[in-house]
Formats: C-alpha cells, structure tokens, sequence
C-alpha cells in the first residue's frame, strides 16, 4: 500500500476492515479449506495465484545451525504445500493453457515434475522408454501431460515477445529476474533437447485407444492418506477423471501439429506432417463435444495453422470452396498468376472495404499503389493516376509519401531505384496544383534526401511563385476577403511541420521556406518551446534571423526530448546546434558542451533507473570532473564573467559523482577554491566524507558535525529571505536556501540515501522534538546512523520545520521507492504517520516486522520491535478504539505494563473483534483479570465463554517448564501478528 492510499484510509475511517483475501498459511493449518475456497464464484487468490504461492513457499531453501543454506527440506509441511499445489492445478483440469497463461515456465516445471512423482513414473527411466499401454492409467496420463507441455513451451518460446520498459527497480529485484531468465533459458535447453523423445511419446500415444484418467482432488487425497491408493491401482482404471481417447488424441493432433509447423522453419518437409496432424484435429474436433474441459484447442489459430500449411505445401482440400476472396488469392499466389492476382485483390478489397462509402478511397489507394509499382518499374503511369492528381486529397497525398517510404525501405536498394523514386516524386510535384500539397511533399524526407540540391532549389522557385501567383482578373477592385490565402495556408503547414519535426536538416530547410515566405520571429511558433532563462538573451542577440530561430529552437526540442527521455534525437539536435555555434559564438559552444554533458548525465542515470548498473564510461566521469573546475577557472579566464552558466549542471554533476561513489575525487582531488566557492560542491564533499567516514562512528562524527551545521544553515529562516503571504519561509519554494539537496534525495546510492537522506532530516526532527517536549517520547522520530549527529540543536527558533518535515517525506517515499524492504525505512515512515495517521502507522509498523520476519513466520528481532515502537503501536491501537488489541500488544513488552492492558479491557467501545483475540493472551494475569470482569458483566456471555476457555489451555499453566511457556507466548505472537497484518494491510 503507497503512502497515498494509506492516507485516504486514515481519513476514511479510522477502523480498519478485514480484507477478503485468504493467505497460503491458512490451507496448511486446515486443508479442507482449499477444495471450500476453490470451488467458490470468484476465489482470491485464483488458483493460478495460489499454485505460485504454494510452490515458492515449498522450494524456500533452508539454514542450518552453521547459517549455511541448504536445499528445501523433504518435510511433511512442503509435501503438503506441493499436494495442495497439485489440487489447485486439478480443480484447473490441468488446462495446460490456462496454466501457461498464469505461471512462468520455471513455476509450471516444477508443478509438472511434482505430478510426475506423485504419479509414480519409474524415476531415472526415459519417457520414450516406457511403454504407456502397461502402465496405470493416471500415470501414463501424467507422462503426457508432461510431454505436451514440453512441446507447447518449445513452441510458444519461439514466438516473439513484447518487451516491456522495466521501471526503477533495485539492485535484489533485477537480480532475481536475472536469475529467472537464466533457469527459464536452461530448461528450454533440455526441453529442446529432449524434443524428439516427447514427440515420439505422444506419437506412441495416438495409438493407444483406450481411454484416459487424470488425477482430481479425490485421487490426490487418496495419495495423501494412503499412497498405495495411487493411480487407480486399488479402484481399477475409474480413478481420477476420464479423458476419452478421442479428446486426448485430438489436443495430442494439434500439439504435434505445432512443434512441427515449428520445425518447418529449418526444414519444410516438416510442413506435411504438421498439415496432417492439423487435419486430424479438425476432423476430431467437429466430432467431439464442445463443452469437454480437458480438450482445449485453440480454434482460431487451428483454422491459421491449417490455411498456412495449404499454402506452404501447395495442397488443396476439396472441402473447402475456392470460391472466397482468400482462396482464390492463395490459389492465384500458389499459381504465380500475377496478372489475375492484382485485380483480384481489387475486387477484394473493395467488398471489403465498401462500408460508409469507403469504395472511392480503396480505388484511390489501389491507384496509388499501382502507380509506385509502375515507377519503380520503368513503366508508363496510367491515366487513372494522372487524373487522380487533378484533384488529389490531402490523404491521398500522405498515403502516397506512405508508400514511396516503405518501397524504399529495403536494404540494398539500387542507385537506379532510388533515382525511379526521384522522378516520380519530382513529377508528382511538378502535376500538383495546390501549392499546399506540393509543399507537403517537398518538406518530406524522400524529397531531401532523393533530389539533388540543383533540382530541388528550381522546384522551390516554382512552388514560390505559384503560390505568389494571385489570379485579380476576375475582379478589377478586389476586397481583402477576396483575395486567395494560399499563402498563408502554405505557412501554417510548415509551421505545423516545424513543430513536428526532429530532423535538424529538415527543421533548417523549413525555416530557410519561411523566411522566405514572411520576415518574423519563427522561434515563437509553439509557446512550448523554451529555453532556460540564463541563455535567452545570448541567442536573441543573434543578428541573422534564419541562425537566431535555427538555435532557439534546436536547443528547446532537444531539451523536451531529455525530458521525455528520447536521448537519441536530443544528441543528434545538440550536436547539430553545436556545430551551427561553434562556427560563430564560443560562448554558445560552451552553453551547448554543457548542455551535451547534462543529457550523457542524465542519460546515464536513466538507463541505471532502468536497471543499466554499469559504470559510466572514464570518458564521461572526466567531462564531469572538467566542467566542476572549468565552472571556477575556465569561467574567468577564457570566456569573461558573463558566460552563461546553469546552476542545475553543476548539481547534477555532483550528484552524479555520489551515486557512482567518486568519493575519492570529491574529498581529496577536488580543488580547494572549487569547494570554497560552489556551496553545492561544498556540500557533495561533506556528504561523500561522511559515508566515507561512516564505518568508524567516532572519526566520521567531525565530518557529519560540519554537514550538520551547512545543512542547518540551510534548513534556517534568514531575516534576508523575502517572506510569502503567510509570513512563512519555506525550504521548498526558496532554490537558494534548498542548496541541491533535493537532488540528492535522488540519488541511487544507498549509504547516501541513508546518511543524507533519512537520517539528517529524521535527526533533526528528532532533536527539535526532544528540545521542544523531554518527557514526550511519542514525538521522537527513529532513524539509522542517528548517532552521528549533535545531540542537541542551537537556535531551535531559526529553523523552518514545516520545511523539514515536508522534505523527509519526500526523502523517505522516495527511499521506500528504492527499497520497499528496508525495515529501518518502514519503521520511519510509520513514525511520520504516527502523529495523526494511525491506521497509516500500524501498517508500516506490521510491515517493518513482516520484512524481517518471513510474515511473522519467525520471530522479530528486537531490534526493529522496540519497547518505543510497540508502545507506539498500542497507542495507535487505543486510538483506533481497538482496546483488545491494545492488551494484547502490551504482553509484548519487556515488562508486561498491565495497568494499561487491565484499563483497556475496561473499555465498553471497543472497535476489534474482542473475543476473538483472547486466544491470543499467554499472560494468565491478564487473562485472570479478563474472566474477572466478564463475570461481572455476564457469567452466561460468549465472551466469558471464550476467556474460559483460553485461560484453561494446559499450555498456559504455570506449572510447565519456562521452555513449554515461551514457546506458546511465541507461538501466540507470530498469530496475532498475521492477524493484525491481514487487518492493516
């Protein structure tokens, strides 16, 4: 749950609701809940989502008492979970492609071999080694099953995949992908590799004519209570579900079918056999009834695979009718019968198309593609298309570009093609009457890069004066509204092109047209473009126009392409602004080396968000260094003091040098003006001194004292700073005052993120609570590294809180961001929520300990459940009016505070479950006081009822051994635990 939803939870309601959502814990304290739970209308988890569950849950390796890790242990608990894993799988019917659809390749093999075992295939003996005939029938089902899927998945991983653009991922969570991928890749391997066995195993099945059983939630718990019940060796051959052999045979048709369409790929004699396995599936199919859940063919990509293989292997079926539009198309193609093909396909399209009075433009189409045929032919154009350019549409025209674009996109594409191409383009220029048109195809790539300089220069000049060209002789006295705009109309659209348009060579012939056209400032066309205040006026102050309108606007769309992250165009903008200034303006060539490093900065730290954690190159880190020390030397000495300089550079080049850890530069090699006179640089330095210092608590307590009182500084209201309307200062509206320290909190280097991030912020919090309340432990703020900074805080007035807290909730969300498992992060967050958010900080305070403790599958360390952290979670708990969960939780204290457990179970309005939770107290005390005063209220009530009932559990006795007592406290606390976690989250 983000920080935001926990938010509107708060406000909503302040008692918390159960969520419906059963955990895998649940089915393996009563298995008779899982067939319950799956045979319910919508269940959640699914059984896709369960079966994962089980399965990841069952595979954890464990440690041993020298803390070495070993393999998952053969215990009855992870049998269990397998079997439970298996059951989910059957209430499926074993639809393989449902399960392939909801598991990953990793997950579903080892779901597989699980049935395998359970189905008592002979271990150690090659499946094309056994003889199916012989074997009980659940397990010769299971071998298939098997086989199939190691068919399907060689198939299916042959298809080409949508990537996705992974987001800001930590270093664990690539690496468990990394790892994933890997063990995905070798069981493809032996899959591959044992191809030829399983297709020889389901061609052996194709013979057997008897019928087929599969295991259900009945065999499998035959299997669980007496394993010599297997395979329907003590109930016949009726065990498990029937599969006709006409079912599995068509499903095994179809699968083969596949693997060799598959193979054909490499050798297309395949083609034969696939088209006859596709034969028989669809024979079986028409005879089979549709609503059999074991058979699931896939009818559409059937009726695909069976077209495919026709045409790839010339055969013709005489049940199907060749009078269809597509059949007659596959024969003509089969036939090479070009000359009826292309009419044909007119025909076709027109019938198909014809809809809301599509016909016209699907003739105009056809026209145009049959005219860049003839072009790149050699041939003459018809006159259906010289009439078509009579009065062409602006679509025609686009559709047109279209196909001249991807006819030219091949490879390898002749020097006599592409001068084909140049005249028919010029010839499609000369033949249009709307200048507009014409403009539309000159300002196309084709037309720049075709057409020699000479040729497209005299097309220019005669579009030029066409659309100058004003026809007055109708009217001797025109009026303004009668005098044609295509001029106008001409410079929009090239307006609206230079909006568009990344290509710097095509952006400068555009302007070099509409200078032409009109003498303003084209710069300010789109309000969008902008260029950072500091360099505006030294490109306004460009005297050539075409060159002034020629940077701003390079500059700004490169600038919006690092925003949108599109590095590619913005390096090839920059550079080609950098070589337009540089032939004119060092201080412009310098503006734009700056602004080239900041996008290789910033693109550096976009592919490392992605998951790129390679070093940058040394190429690029020296840049970083050079631009640090030329912002102090260079500045001065070579350019004057008015070179324009953008702070936001520096900074980034400094966080830079933190997140790759240039530690060494930034505190030793770095020059000493350059830190004396670039507060920022100061700052980086402090920063990389403490977390390089950090391992000695006693020697970085000098250094993270320095960057203690610079940060405070920061933090603090100057009488200088101009007030808002309120009369508050505040630190994220002043940019001077927030020093880059925002732009560390995005820093990907952990031990910075701590230092700097947590734990300044949470230390002085901390230290400004303590000053202001002694005796208040509630207001405290708990953070790692804490005791690195000054104890207490000079001139607590001076200092913008309100600013300080705002910025450790960015600091912390962000830090969550990268490492949502941090439970030092958690238990922080919580404390942020504790002042007025208490639904908030319970489920940060549960999720600090679930981190830590496997779910409550273990116990937490004390470390993270403080006495200060679990009193905060009573409070929490009295606040929400949830007093039995307060006497509960005050058990979990060192020492037992039972004056507040005895006043909360006082309390008549209690929002929790009350007796539900009284099985969770192991004090007697406090259960003795509970029956107490149950007894008074009620002797007959359920409530008493059930503190009898807890109190009388022998485990509780006093009497037992002290190891017998803590083992049912701990047992009691993992419960209440996981009860509270599935309340709060």
């Amino acid at each position: 749950m983000s920080a935001e939803v926990a938010d509107r939870e708060a406000l909503s309601c302040s008692r918390p609701c159960t969520p419906p959502q059963a955990s895998w814990f649940e089915f393996l304290l009563d298995p008779s809940l899982l067939e319950q739970h799956l045979q319910g209308p919508h269940p959640d988890p699914s059984p896709v989502q369960l079966i994962v569950q089980l399965l990841e849950q069952a595979s954890k390796p464990s440690v041993n008492e020298q803390n070495q890790v070993q393999p998952p242990a053969d215990n009855r608990r992870n049998r269990t979970l397998k079997l439970m894993a298996l059951k989910a799988a059957a209430h499926l019917t074993w639809d393989l492609k449902v399960l392939e659809k909801g598991l990953t390749i990793p997950v579903l093999n080892m779901l597989l071999n699980e049935l395998l075992c359970v189905s008592r295939v002979p271990p150690g003996v090659k499946h094309v080694d056994l003889d199916l005939s012989t074997l009980p029938p659940t397990t010769a089902m299971a071998v298939l099953v098997y086989n199939r899927w190691a068919i399907r998945t060689i198939v299916l991983s042959s298809f080409p995949e949508k990537q996705t653009k992974p987001g800001p991922h930590q270093l664990n969570m690539m690496s468990l992908v990394q790892q994933e991928k890997e063990l995905t890749e070798n069981i493809l391997s032996v899959l591959k590799e044992q191809a030829t066995d399983s297709i020889t195993v389901l061609e052996g099945a194709l013979n057997i004519k008897k019928d087929f059983y599969i295991h259900t939630l009945r065999t499998l718990d035959l299997l669980a209570a007496d394993p010599s019940t297997a395979n329907g060796e003590t109930e016949s051959s009726t065990a498990g579900l029937r599969i006709s052999a006409d079912h599995l045979h068509c499903q095994v048709h179809y699968d083969l079918g596949g693997i060799y369409f598959q193979q054909g790929c490499s050798d297309p004699s395949v083609y034969e056999k696939a088209r006859e396995h596709f034969r028989m599936a669809r024979e079986l199919l028409t005879k089979l009834d549709s609503s059999a859940s074991f058979c699931c063919v896939d009818e559409q990509r059937l009726a695909g695979y069976w077209s495919a293989c026709k045409t790839l292997t010339g055969a013709s079926d005489p049940s199907d009718s060749q009078h269809t539009p597509y059949g007659q198309i596959s024969c003509f193609m089969r036939n090479h019968d070009y000359g009826l093909y292309i009419p044909l396909i007119y025909v076709c399209l027109c019938v198909l198309n014809d809809r809301d009075g599509a016909l016209e433009e699907v003739c105009h189409k056809l026209c145009v593609c049959n005219a860049v045929r003839d072009a790149l032919e050699g041939g003459v154009l018809g006159v259906s298309f010289h009439q078509l350019l009579l009065k062409p549409s602006k679509n025609t025209i686009s559709f047109l570009l279209e196909v001249c674009a991807r006819s030219m996109d091949k490879e390898h594409r002749s020097e006599t093609c592409k001068r084909k191409m140049a005249l028919f383009i010029k010839s499609v220029c000369n033949r249009l009457e709307d200048v507009s048109l014409a403009f539309m195809v000159s300002s196309h790539k084709l037309f720049m890069e075709l057409l020699q300089d000479e040729e497209k220069k005299i097309l220019m000049e005669q579009m030029r004066k066409s659309s100058a060209t004003v026809n007055l002789s109708a009217k001797p006295l025109p009026s303004f509204y009668d005098i044609p705009a295509s001029a106008s109309v001409n410079i929009s659209q090239l307006e609206q092109q230079l909006i568009l348009s990344l290509d710097p060579l095509h952006i400068r012939q555009i302007l070099i047209e509409l200078q032409g056209m009109a003498e303003r400032p084209f710069w300010r066309v789109n309000s969008k473009w902008e260029v950072p205040v500091d360099y505006v006026n030294v490109i306004l102050a460009i005297k050539d126009n075409l060159t002034r309108d020629l940077v701003y606007i390079l500059m700004a769309k490169g600038l919006h392409c690092i925003s949108i992250k599109d590095f590619a165009h913005a390096r090839q903008l920059f550079t080609a602004c950098l070589e337009l200034v540089t032939e004119f303006s060092p201080k412009l060539r310098q503006v734009m080396l700056n602004e080239l490093l900041l996008m290789e900065v910033r693109g550096h730290e976009a592919g490392a968000a992605e998951g790129n954690m390679e070093r940058p190159p040394p190429d690029l880190v020296s840049r970083v260094r050079g631009y640090l020390e030329m912002r102090i030397h260079a500045c001065n000495v070579l350019h004057g003091t008015d070179l324009p300089l953008r702070q936001i550079v520096g900074e980034e080049c400094v966080v830079f040098m933190l997140n790759w850890r240039e530690n060494e530069y930034l505190t030793l090699q770095v020059p000493q003006s350059l830190v004396n006179s670039n507060p920022y640089i100061k700052l980086g330095q402090l920063i990389a001194s403490t977390c390089k210092e950090l391992p000695g608590p006693k020697e970085s307590r000098r250094t993270a004292k320095e960057l203690w009182e610079v940060v405070v500084q920061i933090c603090s209201v100057s009488s200088q700073h101009k007030r808002s309307s309120d009369g508050r200062v505040s630190l994220l509206k002043q940019r001077a005052s927030s020093l880059g320290i925002l732009e560390v909190c995005n820093t990907n280097n952990n031990r910075i993120g701590t230092i700097m991030g947590k734990s300044y912020f949470c230390g002085l919090i901390d230290v400004f609570f303590i000053s202001i309340s002694q005796d208040d432990i509630v207001n405290e703020v708990t953070a790692e590294h804490i005791s690195i900074w000054p104890s207490s805080l000079a001139n607590l007035q001076s200092v913008d809180v309100e600013a300080v807290v705002v910025t450790l909730k960015e600091l912390v969300n962000y830090a969550l961001s990268l490492n949502p498992n941090n439970q030092s992060w958690l238990c922080t967050q919580a404390d942020i929520y504790f002042g007025n958010q208490y639904s908030a900080a319970m489920h940060y305070y549960l999720q600090a300990g679930t981190v830590c403790s496997d779910y409550f599958t273990k116990s937490v360390p004390p470390d993270v459940y403080t006495d200060q952290v679990l009193k905060r979670m009573i409070k929490c708990c009295s606040l929400l009016n949830c007093h039995t969960q307060v006497a509960v939780l005050c058990q979990f204290l060192r020492e037992v505070d039972y004056m507040t457990a005895f006043k909360a179970l006082q309390e008549q309005n209690s929002h929790d479950s009350m007796d539900s939770f009284y099985g969770y107290i192991w004090d007697v005390t406090i259960l003795e006081y509970l029956t107490c005063i149950l007894f008074k209220e009620d002797p007959i009530s359920d409530q008493h009822e059930s503190a009898i009932k807890a109190i009388g559990q022998t485990e509780l006795n006093s009497s037992n051994p002290e190891e017998v007592l803590q083992l049912a406290a701990q047992k009691r606390k993992k419960k209440f635990l996981q009860a509270l976690a599935k309340l709060y989250f």
